[in-house]
């Protein structure tokens, strides 16, 4: 045989035992994974895998499945399985050309577990040509998972729950009332009316001696009813001021009684009028309240509801006679018991004290204990309010007892359904990773000023980072540090950490993070040597947590979280 016939026939043999052989190993470069480095997000890891098969590696009678599988130390998780075929293959798999090779897209979303830190992830191939089974080794594509958005439940744990506020005021306003009635067009104080003035004085005295009030003033407001000529009555209305006046301070003397009277007038009181014809079931009452609101000058309004003849009377013998008065108003203020008072009753009778008074007790004392002592006589004197059942659970929460917390609030709930508490049962929610749950309960929280620090946290555990965000605003706390961070708003997110008032472990590796984010050498060190510090389980996750991979060589890294 020549020389010449005989190298074109070895390269027919060598495309012949090609297209029956093995299909051969796949390199990392035919595959590329987005995020590069895998990341859990609320509690799963997803990406998306672009495979390329080269040219002339598909063989036509061929047929291979696919399997991302995520590996670390002890265990893994397979994920999906995508299947594909040769040119010569019936099938509904996606065809891939010998000649041309082929791109294909797989996604994977994997249930994020602690162990995935450090792992790595494969991917495995099953294949044949025609009927034989043909091997092709796994292909290791990118390593994870980056596992900084479950801080989050570290984040939880400093959160800014509801109180169940109490509604204690020292000093209360008060007031006492009576009127002084006169007749059409008189002025005089009938000995009828005096004894309503004599009683008011009682009134007066009773204040002045009571321990915890104090008197104000003593106000005099005199009318006269809006019918008639406007100048006639307003010197009515300042003749039964001037008249009451004089009553009220003859009785003040009498009784020996310091306090000073305050005194005005009016001379036609359409607002009064008006309230008692709203009030009424007056015939026309529509028609009259409309004249009211159409007309401003006192004789045109009095000239038009004349004309209504039909209830006129009626305004004359049921409406105007209550016009004609002056208002005797005594204005105190009841003086509450001091900070004093309030907690040395909440040690020694708790019974004395009314319910805004025992939690405010809760208010004077930065003793966790006591402040747990003082709800518990709360819920056994006052079992019907919710809020120091909440009060009760929200200790336990910062305490990090979830679950005697989340019994707290339940307790609050079946008193009575409030907002602090189910905000906070969301918070509980989330802190045991059901969003779902916590979604449900913060709907049910609104008004209350922790809520949007509540939801940023749900908006975290759903991956709504940039929403997050939002929620968050200006709040100075480990959670909205997360939330920046993990939306790569940087700059806030340095902010932030800086102005945390009660920095704890996870503010401090929050801000290790973002040093190795920001490229910040010394960020990291610092934060990682606080971190570890105040909490020392933080060197081990330091160790494989992939935020500080380009450190894992450095000797100042090896020797912080040795």
């Amino acid at each position: 045989m020549s020389k010449k016939l005989y190298l074109p026939l070895l390269a027919v043999a060598a495309v012949v035992i090609a297209a029956c052989g093995k299909l051969g190993a796949l390199s990392a470069d035919n595959f590329t994974v987005t995020p590069q480095v895998l990341e859990a997000v609320a509690g799963k890891v997803p990406a998306t895998i672009t495979g390329t098969f080269p040219e002339m590696y598909f063989k036509k009678k061929a047929t291979i499945e696919v399997t991302p599988v995520l590996k670390w130390d002890g265990g893994e998780v397979k994920g999906q399985t995508y299947a594909f075929q040769g040119e010569k293959v019936e099938g509904n798999d996606q065809t891939i050309s010998y000649k041309m090779g082929g791109n294909y897209t797989m996604k994977i979303n994997f249930d994020y577990v602690p162990q995935m830190a450090k792992s790595e992830l494969y991917l495995e191939f099953k294949a044949k040509v025609g009927s034989k089974q043909v091997a092709i080794p796994s292909v290791k594509i990118a390593d994870g998972v980056i596992s900084t958005s479950e801080l989050l439940g570290n984040a939880l744990g400093t959160a800014n729950l509801a109180n169940g506020d109490d509604a204690f005021q020292r000093i209360i306003q008060d007031k006492k009332e009576a009127d002084i009635k006169f007749l059409i067009q008189q002025a005089n104080v009938r000995s009828s009316e005096l004894k309503a003035a004599a009683a008011f004085n009682e009134d007066v005295k009773a204040i002045k001696e009571a321990e915890n009030k104090e008197i104000k003033n003593i106000e005099i407001s005199a009318y006269a009813s809006p019918d008639g000529a406007f100048d006639l009555n307003q010197g009515l209305a300042e003749k039964r001021q001037d008249n009451t006046a004089k009553v009220v301070n003859k009785n003040l003397k009498k009784s020996k009684l310091d306090a000073t009277v305050d005194t005005k007038y009016t001379a036609e009181d359409w607002e009064g009028f008006q309230k008692l014809v709203q009030a009424s079931n007056i015939q026309d009452k529509e028609l009259i309240l409309r004249v009211l609101s159409m007309y401003s000058d006192p004789e045109q309004r009095e000239a038009e509801i004349k004309n209504i003849s039909s209830v006129y009377k009626n305004l004359a013998d049921d409406i105007l006679p209550q016009l004609r008065r002056s208002r005797l108003t005594l204005n105190y203020e009841i003086i509450g018991k001091s900070d004093e008072e309030i907690a040395k009753l909440a040690k020694e009778d708790a019974s004395k004290l009314n319910i805004e008074e025992l939690l405010y007790a809760a208010t004077l004392t930065n003793n966790k204990a006591e402040k747990e002592a003082i709800f518990t006589k709360a819920t056994k004197i006052y079992p019907n309010d919710y809020r120091a059942y909440n009060n009760l659970g929200k200790l336990a929460y910062e305490e990090g007892n979830i679950d005697k917390a989340e019994g707290y609030f339940k307790k609050a709930n079946s008193v009575k359904e409030s907002a602090e508490a189910n905000l906070n049962l969301g918070l509980v929610a989330l802190t045991k990773g059901n969003a779902a749950s916590a979604e449900s309960l913060l709907s049910k929280a609104s008004g209350q000023e922790e809520l949007n620090e509540a939801l940023g946290n749900l908006y975290i555990a759903q991956g709504q980072y940039d929403r997050a965000v939002n929620a968050f605003g200006d709040a100075k706390t480990n959670s909205a540090a997360l939330a920046q961070i993990l939306a790569k708003n940087y700059t806030k997110a340095g902010s932030t950490l800086s102005a945390i008032a009660k920095r704890d472990a996870t503010t401090e590796y929050l801000t290790a993070v973002l040093g190795a984010r920001t490229n910040n050498s010394s960020s990291v060190y610092s934060g990682l040597k606080a971190a570890i510090a105040k909490d020392s389980s933080m060197a081990k996750k330091a160790a494989t947590d992939l935020e500080f991979a380009q450190y894992f060589t450095d000797s100042t890294f090896a020797s912080i979280i040795k």
